[in-house]
């Protein structure tokens, strides 16, 4: 079934842009598919080049600010330039890869909150303003990303929120200029935590799987080892028992701090 945005306008001529995605859903390292379907106007038009690409909305800390920031992190050109007749359709479909570190917007078929993330569609017209849209995609956890996930609801913790910041991760694969936290609420068990925060940041082979959690005010102070980063292949996930991993972790940080 094909989602279909409003048509967007030209400029000069009066011509209108639709894309339609053959379907909504991806995962990371999979292929967006659609086409983009440009309406000729009045007059004939010379199209100086038709792209679709990826943008998310993220957050962005200058100073003592903090603001929304709409970046496109994947770009493919679609064909050269070519003339569009007055009233003619021309149709360009299109394969649109997801990069492996395209944050997840859905877990367990429920849209994460404070996800923004689109196909964009750009049409370079020659005298007129580029045309511009954005067409909203789910990206759903790959299977490894989805392991970490059910371990983290099997020890009771409750999903939060998520974000996007701009910046970098010390020590990672991290290739994009963003990277997505997934916050959670601890379990009772937990009673000294706040929330821990998940990050994903993954190649075509292995992803780092990136934990840091956040004490409750006011009753220790900070330490290193309230950060962890471990390493967990795409394809070779399945062995081990990641619920008692992450338990065992927790527990290691807070005997030693007295949390619980």
């Amino acid at each position: 079934m094909g989602f279909k945005k409003l048509l967007a306008s030209l400029g000069a001529g009066g011509g209108s842009v639709e894309t339609v995605l053959t379907e909504v859903n991806a995962v990371p390292g999979g292929v967006v598919q659609g086409e983009v379907r440009i309406q000729g106007g009045s007059v004939n038009q010379d199209v100086e080049g038709v792209s679709v690409g990826l943008q998310a909305r993220v957050e962005v800390e200058h100073g003592d600010e903090e603001y929304k920031q709409d970046i496109e992190f994947t770009k493919q050109r679609l064909g050269g330039a070519f003339e569009l007749q007055a009233g003619a359709v021309h149709s360009v479909p299109f394969g649109l890869e997801i990069p492996w570190e395209t944050p997840i917007t859905m877990i367990d078929g429920q849209a994460l909150r404070g996800m923004h993330i689109g196909v964009t569609t750009e049409l370079a017209i020659a005298r007129a303003v580029d045309s511009s849209d954005l067409d909203p995609i789910n990206v759903h956890p790959m299977p490894a990303q989805q392991a970490i996930l059910d371990a983290f609801i099997q020890l009771g913790f409750r999903f939060k929120t998520a974000d996007m910041e701009r910046g970098h991760i010390r020590g990672t694969r991290q290739r994009l200029p963003f990277y997505q936290e997934i916050e959670f609420y601890p379990p009772s068990q937990y009673r000294g935590l706040n929330q821990v925060e998940l990050t994903f940041v993954a190649d075509e082979h292995a992803m780092d799987v990136v934990l840091e959690m956040d004490k409750k005010p006011g009753l220790f102070s900070e330490g290193s080892d309230t950060f962890r980063s471990f390493q967990v292949g795409l394809h070779d996930f399945h062995g081990t028992d990641w619920a008692g991993y992450l338990n065992q972790w927790i527990s290691e940080v807070g005997s030693k701090r007295n949390w619980f």
